[in-house]
């Protein structure tokens, strides 16, 4: 194959040998418990220059969050295992490994695991900076042990944070 017709820069430019990718191992990041889950940040927006945020999440049965809508970021789920149904405005969708759903800022959504193992997710945050909600709110999880459920206590403790957020509360209309 050749490139002949295409402008390909010399030698001596400096794409060549740059090395600004970030390269996160598997047992990389830094982890909290978080509203019952078990979160790993993976890239924050302080790495990326502000364009992206990336989570890794391990959401126990029954586990997940509460729906919610963004005031600034979009969001993009990955499921890496587990069984998921993902609130998406006013529709339910089912989700299992492989499947993907991006929500755009403004959109309610939220997820609960249905199955009777701990589901993961890969959450991808843009532009970043909400990932800082779980660095600056989390707990430093103890290890062998699983997290503590989100109780109602622990909710209202955390309202001033969804505020500067910009995350609006949207759970389910009681029956």
């Amino acid at each position: 194959m050749t490139f002949e017709t295409l402008a390909i820069p010399g030698e001596n430019d400096p794409r060549w040998t740059r090395r600004d990718g970030i390269f996160v191992r598997s047992d990389e990041g830094v982890t909290k418990w978080m509203i019952g889950d078990t979160t790993t940040v993976k890239i924050s927006s302080a790495q990326t220059d502000g364009t992206l945020g990336v989570l890794e999440t391990s959401v126990p049965p029954g586990g997940g969050a509460i729906p919610h809508a963004h005031g600034r970021e979009e969001e993009t789920f990955y499921v890496l295992s587990g069984d998921f149904d993902f609130v998406n405005g006013d529709e339910i969708i089912k989700a299992g490994p492989g499947d993907l759903l991006f929500v755009p800022r403004g959109n309610r959504h939220g997820f609960t695991n249905t199955g009777d193992v701990p589901g993961r997710l890969l959450t991808f945050i843009t532009p970043g900076g909400h990932e800082n909600f779980w660095l600056d709110n989390g707990i430093d999880p103890e290890p062998g042990k699983a997290a503590p459920p989100l109780t109602p206590q622990d909710l209202a403790a955390l309202t001033s944070e969804l505020i500067r957020h910009k995350v609006t509360i949207m759970p389910d209309p009681a029956p």
